[in-house]
């Protein structure tokens, strides 16, 4: 493993730690933060969604993170809340590990810049 891989691995090992503080509950994995970003970004609060409503909240975080890698913009917010977002660039055809190291990436610059919390 790299020195740049085992630095990220320990960033991301500080944020899942600091949203444990934060909110009671260390997420599993990539997709339960993406879900709590989903969430945030909604705006709505905690509240029961449907599986399908849970997908679009993953789907609006991971549009949300790349926004920042300049793949996404925001197009527009429909009647009930929910962002809806343009690819502007083609996202770049990784393996599975390279695109979650995109995500965890781009998951740490997102809590960076809106938070403004350094996570190192």
């Amino acid at each position: 493993m790299f020195k740049r891989d085992l630095d990220l691995e320990k960033r991301w090992s500080k944020l899942l730690e600091g949203l444990k503080e934060t909110i009671g509950k260390k997420p599993a994995d990539l997709n339960g933060v993406l879900f709590l970003i989903g969430v945030q970004e909604l705006g709505q609060g905690n509240k029961i969604f449907s599986k399908e409503q849970k997908q679009d909240l993953m789907h609006i975080a991971v549009c949300k993170v790349l926004s920042y890698a300049g793949f996404y913009e925001l197009d527009h917010v429909d009647q009930d809340g929910w962002p809806h977002w343009n690819l502007i660039k083609e996202l770049p055809h990784f393996d599975l590990l390279d695109q979650e190291k995109l995500l965890k990436i781009q998951v740490l610059e997102y809590f960076e810049k809106e938070y403004e919390i350094v996570i190192e």
